[in-house]
């Protein structure tokens, strides 16, 4: 990543980029986002960079996959703008995000454990157009108003009759009130089965999701050590601008 710089060097726009498969376009879009810290000027009005803007484009590509666009543009331009504890709290904001991430992960591994698939999967007496609330809830043993609750927790998503108003539940909606309903007898709070359901909807179903948890789990993985990158080449930038500063201003 870049050359080995010396100190004092002066560096152009596509000295910058070249080392990062950049357009020298980006360079001078990231300084004007407050990625890099200004640029000198040449007498002639051109760009001029030092090993520090460097260091800062290594940090903030480095920062990139752990924490997103956005949060390692905002931490850098903190950082550049010398509020380097609000650069702190933003990147503390990364990792507990990515610890919700990994619970809501082991919630929903945790539930799926506890399915019974085959049950799940059982054909429903069908229904011209859907199920109906009354012979869903009668084939579940709850009764209807345990649905409707269940709807305003996001568990299940009927769609209306046109014409009478009443809930039609189709195939993944009953697929839906099975899991609820097993996991509920399971002893699963609805805010812990409601991850489940959402990941299932995602996935497209059971079996597709087992795959999907792995992914996650690669996703999860990889995100961590991206951010322990981005620290590292953070906290290698953190020190290069104190050495600056000391230079400068003694």
């Amino acid at each position: 990543m870049g050359r080995n710089l010396q100190n004092g060097e002066r560096l152009r726009p596509i000295d910058l980029a070249r080392g990062h498969g950049l357009s020298t376009q980006a360079v001078r879009n990231y300084e004007e986002a407050g990625i890099l810290p200004p640029a000198d000027r040449t007498p002639h009005g051109y760009r001029t960079y030092t090993p520090l803007h460097a260091g800062a484009l290594r940090a903030f590509l480095a920062l990139l996959p752990g924490h997103g666009h956005r949060t390692a543009t905002a931490v850098m331009r903190m950082v550049n703008e010398g509020s380097p504890d609000e650069a702190f709290r933003l990147i503390d904001e990364s990792h507990a995000q990515l610890l919700d991430d990994r619970r809501t992960l082991q919630a929903v591994e945790s539930a799926l454990s506890d399915l019974d698939p085959a049950t799940v999967s059982e054909p429903v007496v069908p229904v011209p157009g859907g199920t109906f609330i009354g012979p869903l809830a009668g084939e579940l043993g709850i009764r209807p108003a345990t649905l409707r609750k269940w709807e305003r927790a996001g568990l299940v998503r009927p769609s209306r009759d046109p014409r009478t108003g009443y809930r039609v539940y189709d195939e993944a909606d009953v697929r839906d009130a099975r899991l609820a309903h097993q996991l509920r007898r399971g002893g699963h709070l609805l805010e812990q089965i409601a991850p489940l359901i959402a990941q299932v909807r995602a996935a497209g179903g059971l079996e597709p999701l087992e795959a999907a948890l792995r992914d996650w789990h690669g996703r999860l993985a990889a995100r961590g050590r991206a951010m322990l990158s981005g620290a590292a080449e953070l906290e290698a930038y953190l020190r290069e601008r104190e050495r600056v500063c000391e230079r400068e201003y003694g």
